[in-house]
Formats: structure tokens, sequence, C-alpha cells
């Protein structure tokens, strides 16, 4: 990973990482606890902020077209669904296609699990990222600022992004600076409503998105999560039901969690 210099708030117990979580989300506006942030949790805290298609393509992101063509091709998704590149992109990354979109949540508890999921990774610093995506969405193109206003959200759908965007190619030609934005996709089934999920996505499929966040710091944080409360805050997950078995409803999910659950810990 590349030396940069990062918001990092280090935690030190299950009560500091709930109050960093929920820091400043009282809004006066509208007299709720609403935060702006949404959250990634990472089991290493060492990982970039990379896409499936940089990890998969590496320097050859311009596969990218070939492989959502093909995709596409062979999915049989539909003519409605076919016409917007969004909901496609969305799709495929729901299924596992190396695609240039990250996943995040609205829900902080979702990205604990994600942090310490991993047993594996139990010998390593887990990570959560926390955006603010209001102030993330102030430095985005006007054309697409405007779409919020109007429709007085924080996220774009899939049908806003492709009131400007009806391809990639003019997402990436908006700007000549790469800014970063979140879309909310489709509620394809239940895994998607569970993880309360969202993706973020840069209009340049080379540049990964630590390289935007870096020259915004007052818009994000990183909360890390050092090795030695690991276990406590699994544990107290599990209590409180965000687990596999959960984010993931089916028999997979349901193993999974089991296998984890049940498994030794040296």
């Amino acid at each position: 990973m590349k030396e940069r210099s990062y918001n990092d708030i280090t935690i030190h117990s299950w009560e500091e990482l709930i109050e960093k979580v929920y820091e400043n989300s009282y809004r006066s506006d509208i007299n709720r606890y609403r935060t702006s942030f949404v959250f990634r949790g990472i089991s290493d805290k060492g990982y970039e902020l990379k896409t499936s298609l940089e990890r998969n393509c590496k320097d050859n992101c311009g596969l990218e077209n070939s492989i959502l063509r093909n995709f596409i091709k062979y999915a049989r998704l539909g003519a409605e669904s076919e016409k917007n590149i969004w909901k496609v992109l969305a799709i495929a990354q729901h299924h596992g296609l190396p695609t240039r979109l990250l996943d995040w949540t609205y829900s902080p508890f979702v990205a604990m699990h994600f942090a310490t999921f991993d047993t594996d990774s139990f010998d390593k610093d887990g990570v959560i990222w926390c955006i603010n995506i209001e102030r993330m969405h102030e430095v985005i193109p006007g054309k697409l600022r405007t779409i919020l206003k109007r429709e007085n959200a924080y996220a774009f759908t899939t049908e806003m992004l492709s009131e400007k965007c009806s391809n990639l190619g003019d997402f990436d030609t908006l700007s000549d600076n790469p800014f970063l934005l979140f879309f909310e996709p489709p509620s394809l089934d239940d895994r998607i409503i569970n993880q309360f999920g969202l993706h973020s996505v840069v209009s340049n499929p080379t540049i990964i998105h630590d390289e935007i966040l870096v020259n915004y710091p007052d818009y994000y944080k990183r909360l890390i999560i050092p090795k030695e409360i690991k276990l406590e805050i699994r544990d107290k997950l599990d209590q409180a039901n965000i687990n596999e078995r959960v984010l993931f409803p089916g028999l997979d999910g349901l193993c999974t969690w089991l296998a984890r659950h049940y498994r030794p810990l040296s």
C-alpha cells in the first residue's frame, strides 16, 4: 500500500466505537439523530479502497467495457435493465463481476461486521471508513448536484444517474477532475435490503478512492479497530444479531455464520 496520511482515530473499546460512529449525528434542522456518514468495514487496515475491477485487471482497467459487454450479452437481464448502465453495474457487482463499484452501508453496525467477520485476520487491525456523503456530493459536477437538490436526496438512484449519464463515457467526461459519488442499487433481494447497502463510483476506473479522499480531509475519517478488541466487538455484534445469517439470507449465510460461530480461537 502506498504511504498516505489518513484521518485515523484509534478505537480503544466497544463504547468508544459506538460513540465515534454516531458522533455529531444530531441534526438541528430536522431535530433528529441522522448521521451524514456512510461506512465501509475492512478486516485489514492496510487494504486500499481498490475496486474489484482494479484488483482483477490491475493496469488494464480499459477491459471494463469488454467485461460489461459480455455480461450484458450472456446475463439475459431484460431490455429494461440493459438500457440503464447503472442498474447493469449494480446487478453485476451483486453477483461478483469485477466492476468499478465499491460497496458501502448506511449502517455502522454492518460495517463493524465486515471489519471483524474474518477470524483469519484477527491478528491484524481492522478499519471502518466513514465518509460524509453530503460533503462529498458538494464537489461533484453541478449537473449532478442539481438532480440531488431536486429530489431532496442524499444519494442517487440508478434512474437519477441515467438522466445525465446514460453510459460510462458520459459519466467519465462530466469533469476534467475525477470525482466520487454514491448511489443506491435496486432492491434486488433481501441481502441488499438487510445490509442497507449503497455503492460508490469514481469517474475514472483507474483511480482508487483513496487518491480522491485524501484531497478532502474534512469529509472522511478512519476508525482503526486494534486486533486486541476485535473479538469483543465480534461477539457483541453476534449477540445483537448482526451476522452472516442475517446479512446473507439463505443457507449459504447460515452455514458461514455457524462455521465462524463455532470455530475455536487460540
